[in-house]
């Protein structure tokens, strides 16, 4: 079918930019090209930043930038560009911190309005079509009458972006409080805000978050405190019942719009289900409760069932909407249920989801969510629990397989490596919490997927893979979360290899991002034009973890394995240096408290040597044990493993900076050991 409209997006590879194509309005890629004839006809700028599954970002495509009337006004006057926020993280933190300077707030789609250098000087999210033409006029008549309001007004802007996104790094002081009384002081700091109830933090909308629940199963181990580990299971139970679920399916949504993790916005994300996987996986290792296990075996089936290639790398997100509407192909109705089920199988499956004629959601339209454990629920219908446990497995197969029928929500099929890096740590995860070796061959797939498609002979990265070829160069997260995901590749299969391959994204991180001054790492590169001039710092956890704390962890880490005191003292400069903004703000800093904890309590380092050396840390891995580094094998390849291998012996040693325990010869021991030492 031939469209009425062509413009240059028709030439990318984000799935985001594609649907814009056929707009009328002129869209431009990011790039010199939509700069270049900005500053050359004196426009403008609007630079729309979205995502693929983003529900508002269809709508405004929809109603505003499909509207001829619409289009006719912006390419008159404005040179108009098209950015996918997953391939361009650093443009839209630079221009979502400008929206939020202006509005006190963001979302997406973000629409700001630039300079023809790209400054921005104002800022709107989701507009309908006549508010969006109002806001147009009156910026272009302001260009016209008082065009140096705009300047004035981008010149103070870049100075609050500049203020805010250049974390002001504080110098190494050196009368800071012992580390480990920070650390235990940190979750007071966060207590008072946690909803003890329903899990999570006490706002809304709530987000998954999965670093501060991690920081806090670690921060249980470490201290004991029962109310950490309490608000995890609280967080975890929740979550996994409520309607962020997909109850049928697997698989988390990217968040909840109530406080009962009920009501979902119905996008899923790969970053969140590869992260809660592995959140999953560590709460099962200390809990064995069986929920756990179940969840992180149905997202791993939904992963590789809905968003993994071919070859084994996995996309980026499935969209909220399908037939044009939100939430559509995972919703039911009460009719729906009843024509499926018999009228005692209906009753029930009804009352255990809570969908009712009136719909517990829109009109008539019910998320699936669960209040009580199936015990519970089997005690109150008078079931005997393992009939009701065959009953509802049978009644979410009709449901899973009535629900295939349906129109599908598109996929984002590009590949981010570093979400694909975060998928990699939750096989491994999910392998040492539950055994099953198949998790191990899909890490693998991933990592030979990049090896070949995404990093490159010098051993730089591309950030995505889409339509068959890579597309822009790495940001600091891709090299971080594949060098963190390399190190427990090797722990799992004791080959050098891969410590050496994450000593190389490290070096090239450090020559291509690093500060001289902080010796922390800006997100972009040296060699990629940074946004509006602007290269920032990312030091704060959002949905993801902080990329420059992951790389903090990843040198301290490599500093133990390689024996490189150089590599730990960087690692434990960026600490110091963001040691203020972790007790100001723990929540939004949970990587760096996850650090601060291991740098207090201090990493065993655990040497197994021997024919049976990866069977046996894979036994001891199956543990929860936040702040063991493992490694052996048959060589003694790494500075701890010197004289250490004994022919046809298996030998545990467990050490603690450098100084080794007598070795052990059972698995049993050498626990005890590490609890003692």
């Amino acid at each position: 079918m031939t469209s009425a409209h062509t413009n240059a997006l028709i030439h990318a590879t984000s799935p985001y930019l594609l649907q814009h194509a056929h707009n009328p309005v002129n869209w431009y890629p990011w790039g010199e090209e939509a700069l270049q004839k900005a500053q050359q006809e004196n426009k403008l700028l609007i630079i729309s930043i979205g995502y693929a599954a983003c529900h508002w970002c269809h709508v405004m495509e929809k109603e505003v930038f499909s509207d001829e009337e619409v289009a006719a006004f912006m390419n008159a006057h404005f040179v108009c560009m098209k950015v996918d926020r997953e391939e361009r993280p650093d443009l839209d933190q630079v221009y979502m911190q400008a929206c939020v300077l202006i509005n006190g707030d963001g979302g997406w789609p973000l629409n700001a309005f630039a300079l023809p250098d790209g400054r921005p000087f104002y800022a709107v999210t989701y507009l309908p079509k006549k508010q969006w033409l109002h806001v147009l006029q009156q910026i272009v008549n302001i260009h016209v009458q008082q065009p140096q309001q705009w300047i004035q007004q981008a010149q103070h802007l870049s100075e609050g972006i500049r203020q805010s996104l250049m974390i002001p790094l504080q110098p190494e002081e050196n009368n800071q409080k012992p580390l480990l009384d920070i650390y235990i002081s940190l979750f007071e700091q966060i207590q008072s805000s946690l909803d003890l109830t329903w899990g999570g933090f006490n706002r809304a909308p709530k987000f998954p978050m999965p670093a501060v629940w991690e920081w806090l199963l670690q921060y249980y181990y470490f201290t004991h405190r029962e109310e950490a580990l309490q608000a995890v299971n609280s967080t975890l139970h929740h979550m996994a019942r409520g309607g962020i679920y997909d109850q049928i399916g697997g698989g988390f949504c990217r968040y909840a719009t109530d406080s009962q993790w009920r009501i979902p916005h119905f996008e899923k994300m790969l970053y969140d289900n590869a992260q809660l996987i592995s959140l999953y996986a560590h709460a099962y290792q200390l809990t064995h409760q069986n929920l756990y296990a179940e969840i992180i075996r149905q997202s791993i089936a939904f992963v590789e069932r809905e968003l993994t290639h071919p070859l084994g790398a996995c996309y980026a997100s499935i969209d909220a909407d399908s037939a044009g509407e939100e939430g559509k192909f995972y919703v039911w109705t009460e009719q729906e249920i009843r024509d499926l089920f018999d009228e005692t199988t209906a009753s029930l499956i009804l009352a255990y989801y809570h969908i009712n004629r009136q719909g517990n959601w829109e009109a008539g339209k019910n998320i699936l969510y669960v209040t009580e454990d199936d015990a519970s629920f089997a005690r109150q219908y008078q079931l005997d629990l393992q009939e009701w446990l065959m009953l509802l497995n049978q009644a979410r197969e009709k449901l899973f397989a009535y629900r295939t029928q349906r129109i599908r929500p598109a996929t984002d099929t590009k590949i981010i490596t570093s979400w694909n890096a975060l998928m990699i740590k939750a096989y491994i995860d999910a392998y040492r919490a539950l055994g099953d070796k198949t998790y191990l061959d899909r890490a693998f797939d991933i990592i030979c997927f990049i090896q070949k498609y995404l990093q490159l002979p010098d051993q730089s990265l591309w950030r995505n893979f889409a339509q068959d070829k890579p597309g822009i160069p790495a940001m600091l997260d891709d090299y971080a979360f594949l060098a963190e995901a390399y190190l427990e590749w090797y722990q799992v299969t004791f080959d050098i290899r891969w410590l050496e391959q994450a000593r190389t994204l490290v070096q090239f991180a450090s020559d291509h991002f690093q500060d001289a001054t902080s010796k922390c790492f800006f997100f972009t590169a040296d060699t990629l034009s940074p946004a509006s001039g602007f290269r920032i710092m990312e030091t704060e956890d959002q949905v993801i973890p902080s990329s420059n704390a992951t790389m903090a962890h990843v040198l301290y880490r490599l500093g133990i394995y390689m024996d490189e005191p150089a590599f730990i003292n960087h690692a434990m400069q960026m600490l110091h240096t963001m040691l203020s903004q972790v007790q100001t703000t723990p929540a939004y800093m949970a990587k760096w408290a996850q650090l601060l904890g291991l740098t207090s309590y201090g990493i065993h380092e655990i040497a197994v040597l021997g024919e049976e050396a990866r069977v046996m840390a894979a036994s001891m891995q199956q543990h929860f044990l936040p702040d063991c580094l493992f490694m052996g094998g048959l060589d003694e390849n790494l500075p701890l493993l010197q004289q250490k291998l004994v022919p046809g012996q298996t030998r545990i040693y467990i050490c603690k900076n450098r100084v080794c325990e007598p070795p052990v010869t059972s698995i049993a021991e050498a626990l005890e050991k590490i609890a003692r030492v």
